[in-house]
């Protein structure tokens, strides 16, 4: 193989890469919008590509839903790491958690999709649980060893009691209440 074939394959492989981030992206923000209705042109409109190329990386609206969620998942876990190296105990868990409304402002948006994917693949349902559950289970321990909350709950009720939260609340200003409901949660497990 030439180089100049070397080149062009790693310029196509580089463009391959943006394009499926700007369209994760835009997936992301047109299904918060327009839930699961959304149609992929607007997707692929948002993202600045075409129809072809969201076919191309997505070949189903499932596939699509699977890997807006899946991306969240990880940037979730990525998260936590980062909080864990820069904030307090407590406020880590504070902010991830606040983190995770957002994450959950999505599901809801692609609600009906997510049932449809997860319904074929409960890989995907134990991923993110086995993923959320072992970041969560970090934050919540460091906090817990540094004394600043009770051992009073453990990560996988801590994140069932989030996502009942988040999907009890029906109103336009749902997340404003979903936070502070967290706040309260996380100062009745204060020491």
């Amino acid at each position: 193989m030439s180089e100049d074939q070397i080149q062009t394959r790693r310029k196509s492989r580089a463009d391959a890469t943006r394009n499926r981030d700007r369209l994760l992206t835009a997936a992301r923000a047109v299904f918060n919008q327009g839930g699961p209705t959304a149609s992929l042109e607007a997707v692929a409109r948002e993202a600045g590509l075409g129809i072809g190329t969201l076919y191309r990386h997505f070949p189903t609206r499932e596939a699509l839903y699977d890997a807006v969620y899946r991306r969240e998942v990880e940037q979730l876990v990525a998260l936590a790491a980062q909080l864990e190296a820069e904030a307090a105990p407590t406020e880590a868990l504070r902010r991830w958690l606040a983190a995770n409304v957002e994450f959950i402002a999505t599901k809801k948006g692609m609600a009906a999709a997510l049932a449809m994917a997860a319904h074929n693949s409960s890989e995907l349902v134990a991923y993110s649980l086995d993923r959320l559950g072992a970041a969560l289970g970090t934050l919540l321990h460091r906090a817990v060893e540094a004394g600043e909350l009770r051992p009073a709950l453990g990560a996988a009720e801590l994140l069932r009691a989030l996502v009942g939260i988040c999907y009890a609340q029906d109103s336009p200003d749902w997340r404003a209440n979903v936070l502070r409901t967290v706040d309260v949660l996380i100062a009745g497990l204060r020491r």
